[in-house]
């Protein structure tokens, strides 16, 4: 007879196998059909709001794994407090002006954003926004983010652009808008200003150079003749520029002599010039605080002009000479210096960069070219002392990569001094994660410069201010922008572009100061950061599109650069008009690198494309990825990392195969055992499973998310699939079907199932919903796991007593399977199932063994068990270390191998009619037939 057929064997027909590739697609259109993001809302509708505000990426290419990092945290944030009894409806959003658009635009169409028109340049820079938004969307979507794809918030939108010129109307209102004159960050590449969050640091090689200054007029306190003072500049085309040397005014000042010459440098940096410069030290001519040395007159070493001797706190002893080369048109603090001397701002520099006629000698050079000119024109006029290279930190644009340099322009400005302490209040109100920063984004608040919100590009918000004719006056004012406003949302901010300042204007507009009709507009765009940092208003605010919203946000997620960025813009513009921050917390990630610790990028060849992988391994490998590690601190990704993640992914899924397969013949409406029939290995399970609930919720409302990961899966592999799973596998498979002892254990499979199902969704969006499609039941009626509640701990099944009890169980059992393992290496066993176990236990372990003594074979998974007392064991027994009253001897447990259950069993042939089974197997077969 075979008796094979007389087994509860799991069912082995379960679809749920490692071809994610192929399967996810499959519930990505179920989702659709049923339109899961309705179904979610219209379930928790009516439940506390928990708003996560979606930071919005570029729409100018492929997504990154840097976005799938971002936007799966997000995903997993928000299905979780949707299970968690919150409504959390995620409006997703795409930034799609400003440069990195228009830098892609100009390359896909070939422009020349010179020689086409603005609104038709626009129209390209539109075009090719709304295709990146739409090819984002459905990768996004491929990751299993659910959210309302259908009506997403785009910075063009013409209702986003009306309110986004409504704050910038409230905060000229308020008098914190301005227009001046000051040094800003320029992009010579890409033509425009850059505001501080715009630029990044990276090497660069500069010149290095000690240049003397001739002393015209002393003031009585400075000698003329021979009399230099030294300055040294790491920017050689910006001496132009230069009209002073900045001196602090408490440092002391040498002048040393070298031949017939003095030369004025700090006194602590005296020795360095000279080793430097290769001169001798010829002693000293004076001493001189720099208060003394205020207003002396320096001589420009070409440019015929004077060059001033000036006191300023920010000159330091690093390095140099202590005099500090000041050309206030190209640094802002040499512009802030020389305010208080009323100096003059040369900036001979234009957009391109080209030095302007002003700039004499070098028009028409480009400034870093000019570099080698400027030092030519020293060298020949005997002021060049001494010239090397360094390599240094150097000041580079965000998206072109190339270097910048500070040049005075007349820019648009919010004062951040307006309003810094309401900021800086607000800030301590926010609960940041991690806790670091706070500190971080206080100190960038508390120590930043005025925000430059002028760019002189095309694609973007226009800055909504008119010119009058006549005497030039702006003109601001609420009613212009409301007028203004209307005609955006109508036509969109195009319009401003594509008609004369008149047409835009409320019909009997006058100049104020002179009374003149007639106006020009501003040609400049606002800095990109002003759109999506006043997205807090122009979407969680826009009740008319987005209902389901509400103001502040509960979250923002992004990455740690957005300190300076997002959270920084968002923050400002927030404050400025609603003296609130527009979140209650900010949650930062850190940035995707390779097993090395290095930035991914083509160059080196270490980029994981998430689209490869996806096809590879399928969506859920990523996601679970993304809950692997601590994202607070920077992800490693790589193939090799990828691979481990699958293989802990492929250990999740089989325990929740393993499970759905003993489960095939359970109806937990009917079938479901009662506490007390539980065996104590059960109830044992039982506690273990309310433990994980409970500190992976906690996890999950931490933010906790690598802890969520390693709790789950530790429970798979150690209590579920190395425990609890192996040791009823004989109960499972060999007793009869609708056994108290099976259903029992299949009860608690079906609690261990169900509640894993519900704490995968929010990381395994496809797998967990496919354990969801063949769980057993009804299941509530619930067409998705997205729709289920997340599980709660039931608090009567935890049993400390117990715990401890199988704690120490477990710990026996270990050291057994290290017996068993040493035999098998020996060939004394094969199979566990081949061995007779001896314990031998001193006194109070034996107590405490010998009342389950019985069950013993079951916990070891070996076909019998012999509790013995220390003291009587052989030689070749193995003593324990870990716990020293217990020694174990494994022996081979002879003949009589049941075929049914593989036990060895001294009464196998027994039952004349069923001679090749032991007398529990044989008693399950008559039973059957």
């Amino acid at each position: 007879m075979d008796y094979s057929q007389t087994l509860n064997l799991p069912k082995t027909d379960f679809p749920m196998r490692a071809n994610l590739p192929e399967r996810e697609p499959e519930f990505l259109k179920f989702w659709e059909e049923i339109d899961i993001y309705r179904k979610v809302q219209e379930k928790n509708s009516g439940r506390p709001k928990f708003i996560l505000h979606d930071g919005p990426p570029y729409a100018n290419g492929h997504i990154h794994l840097g976005h799938v990092l971002n936007k799966v945290l997000k995903d997993i944030v928000v299905k979780f407090h949707s299970m968690a009894g919150y409504d959390a409806p995620y409006v997703p959003g795409w930034d799609t002006h400003g440069l990195p658009i228009e830098q892609q635009a100009i390359k896909a169409f070939g422009l020349n954003r010179h020689e086409i028109d603005p609104v038709g340049f626009r129209n390209k820079c539109k075009d090719f926004a709304l295709k990146f938004v739409d090819i984002q969307r459905e990768e996004f979507k491929r990751l299993g983010v659910r959210g309302m794809w259908e009506k997403p918030y785009l910075t063009l939108m013409p209702h986003f652009e009306a309110r986004q010129i409504g704050v910038f109307g409230d905060m000229a209102e308020k008098g914190y808008i301005y227009k001046g004159l000051k040094p800003v960050y320029w992009c010579a590449t890409c033509e425009t200003a850059l505001a501080e969050a715009e630029v990044e640091y990276g090497d660069k090689h500069s010149s290095s150079i000690y240049v003397r200054f001739p002393v015209k007029d002393g003031k009585g306190i400075l000698p003329e003749k021979d009399t230099y003072v030294v300055i040294w500049t790491t920017t050689p085309w910006t001496l132009p520029a230069n009209v002073a040397i900045c001196l602090h005014p408490d440092f002391e000042y040498v002048l040393l002599r070298s031949g017939q010459e003095k030369y004025l440098v700090a006194k602590e940096l005296k020795d360095n010039f000279l080793e430097t410069a290769g001169l001798p030290d010829g002693g000293t001519a004076g001493n001189y605080k720099g208060t003394e040395l205020e207003l002396v007159e320096c001589g420009h070493p070409f440019a015929g002009r004077t060059s001033l001797l000036i006191l300023g706190d920010h000159v330091t002893l690093d390095q140099g000479t202590g005099c500090v080369h000041t050309a206030p048109g190209h640094g802002m603090e040499d512009f802030v210096v020389g305010k208080k001397y009323n100096l003059p701002v040369i900036s001979p520099v234009d957009a391109k960069g080209r030095f302007t006629e002003e700039g004499g000698l070098f028009a028409g050079q480009f400034y870093l070219d000019a570099n080698k000119a400027v030092l030519e024109e020293l060298k020949n006029g005997g002021s060049l002392m001494h010239h090397s290279t360094v390599l240094h930190q150097y000041p580079h644009c965000w998206r072109c990569k190339k270097p910048v340099f500070f040049r005075a322009t007349e820019q648009w400005f919010a004062s951040i001094d307006g309003f810094r302490q309401p900021i800086l209040d607000e800030i301590r109100k926010v609960r940041w994660i991690p806790a670091w920063g706070e500190e971080r984004i206080y100190s960038m608040v508390a120590n930043r410069g005025d925000w430059c919100i002028s760019r002189q590009r095309s694609w973007g918000v226009p800055i909504p201010i008119f010119y009058c004719r006549d005497c030039g006056k702006e003109l601001i004012n609420q009613k212009t922008i409301k007028h203004l406003q209307g005609l955006f949302r109508q036509h969109g901010s195009d319009i401003w572009f594509a008609r004369p300042a008149q047409e835009l204007l409320p019909a009997g507009v006058a100049c104020q100061q002179c009374g003149c009709r007639e106006f020009t507009k501003e040609t400049d765009i606002m800095d990109v950061w002003f759109d999506s940092g006043t997205s807090h208003l122009g979407v969680l605010d826009e009740k008319s599109v987005w209902p389901d919203l509400s103001w502040p946000a509960d979250l923002y997620l992004e990455g740690s650069d957005q300190h300076r960025g997002w959270f920084n813009s968002s923050l400002s513009t927030s404050v400025a008009v609603t003296g609130q921050a527009p979140y209650r917390a900010v949650l930062t990630h850190g940035f995707v690198v390779d097993e090395q610790g290095r930035k991914q990028s083509k160059s080196l060849g270490n980029v994981v494309d998430p689209a490869k992988v996806i096809k590879q391994m399928g969506a859920d490998i990523l996601r679970l990825w993304v809950s692997s590690a601590d994202y607070r601190s920077d992800l490693a990704a790589s193939p090799s990392i990828l691979k481990q993640v699958s293989e802990a992914y492929r250990k999740i899924r089989n325990t929740c195969r393993f499970l759905l397969g003993n489960l095939y013949d359970f109806n937990p409406a009917k079938d479901r055992a009662r506490r007390e029939d539980l065996l104590e290995i059960d109830r044992w399970a039982q506690a273990r499973l309310q433990k994980l609930v409970r500190k992976a919720t906690a996890a999950y409302r931490d933010y906790e998310y690598h802890v969520v990961y390693h709790t789950i899966h530790d429970f798979c592999t150690i209590d579920m699939s190395a425990l609890y799973l192996d040791i009823i596998k004989d109960r499972l498979y060999t007793m009869p079907a609708a056994s108290s002892e099976r259903r029992a254990a299949q009860t608690v499979m079906y609690d261990v199932l169900s509640v894993l199902v519900r704490l995968l969704a929010p990381v395994l969006a496809f797998t967990s919903e496919e354990i969801w499609r063949h769980m057993p039941g009804d299941k509530g009626g619930l067409a998705s796991v997205q729709l289920a509640e997340m599980p709660e701990a039931v608090e009567e099944y935890l049993d400390p007593e117990l715990e401890q009890k199988w704690e120490r169980l477990l710990a026996v059992r270990g050291e057994v399977t290290k017996a068993l393992e040493a035999a098998r290496r020996d060939k004394l066993i094969g199979n566990s199932l081949e061995a007779v176990v001896d314990i031998y236990a001193g006194p109070e372990l034996y107590a405490f063994l010998q009342p389950i003594s019985a069950d013993l074979a079951t916990l070891f998974i070996v076909s019998g068990v012999d509790l013995k007392a220390l003291g009587s064991e052989p030689a070749s027994a193995r003593k324990i270390e870990s716990i020293p009253e217990l020694t174990v001897a494994v022996r081979p447990a002879g003949t009589g191998k049941c075929e049914r259950c593989w036990m060895y069993h001294e009464g196998v042939g027994a039952d004349a009619a069923h001679p090749t089974l032991c007398p529990r197997c044989a008693g399950v077969v008559r039973s059957n037939f």
